[in-house]
């Protein structure tokens, strides 16, 4: 058995990539458009898995935008998609600079948590050993769910 990617219902594709692409530094790696079925499919890659993807087409994040609109609830029901990151702390403030909330924040160096537009949980962790705590990390306050 071989991974092959996680899909994620999305609302509003052009604030999905960039939170995914401009926040998060995903690439997008393919694209197709369906006249008949009235749906785009977005797939990315993390940086690190940008080759893998292009090769094996695995694993990415397949982001599905239906052109008629619906309305997606329960984002928790789906649990969460997890990252591994090279600096966690770096990447917290870069989306929280870009207005994402912090849901979870890094006290521990280690894991966050944050939500995409469409309330998907991301998890992400850090590479390695957890960072040593840091502020405004380490006494920042959970916001909200994860």
């Amino acid at each position: 058995m071989q991974y092959l990617h996680t899909m994620i219902r999305v609302s509003n594709l052009d604030d999905t990539l960039h939170f995914f692409c401009d926040l998060l530094g995903m690439k997008e790696v393919g694209r197709k458009d369906s006249e008949k079925g009235r749906f785009t499919l977005v797939f990315l890659a993390s940086r690190d898995d940008e080759e893998r993807v292009k090769a094996d087409r695995a694993p990415s994040l397949e982001l599905t935008y239906n052109w008629d609109p619906e309305e997606y609830s329960g984002g928790r029901n789906f649990g969460h998609l997890a990252y591994r990151v090279d600096d966690i702390y770096q990447l917290c403030g870069h989306l929280q600079a870009g207005g994402v909330t912090i849901n979870r924040p890094p006290r521990d160096g280690y894991m966050a948590f944050v939500r995409s537009p469409d309330g998907i949980s991301i998890e992400l962790l850090q590479k390695g050993e957890a960072l040593a705590p840091r502020e405004p990390w380490a006494s920042m306050e959970n916001s909200g769910s994860w």
